[in-house]
């Protein structure tokens, strides 16, 4: 189970935090390994055709700090486009922390 933080980034600050970890290697929760870029409000993973946009990677993350920790316990509960991804930054960058260490 995952331990959810109580010393919340903001949302403004959720971006640019991003925007510093492009093209680090990340791991999803099933260990498939990917990076990404950031062009202006549009992440492209290099395992997806798809960008995911700003907007979906902030709605995911006041989700997540809204349920603090209550019923959100993995990507699939993010219930958002990218979640694998979104979920495996938020745990690479320890917005949350699991049992697993999803950057290695």
């Amino acid at each position: 189970m995952e331990e959810i933080r109580t010393d919340w980034i903001t949302t403004e600050e959720l971006w640019p935090l991003f925007e510093q970890h492009q093209n680090q290697v990340f791991y999803t929760a099933k260990g498939l390994a990917f990076t990404y870029t950031i062009k202006g409000g549009e992440m492209f993973v290099d395992r997806r055709s798809k960008s995911i946009t700003r907007a979906t990677v902030e709605k995911a993350y006041e989700k997540l700090k809204a349920d603090n920790g209550q019923t959100i316990h993995g990507p699939k509960k993010l219930n958002v486009f990218g979640a694998p991804y979104i979920w495996a930054l938020f745990s690479g960058l320890e917005l949350i922390k699991g049992k697993e260490e999803l950057t290695r």
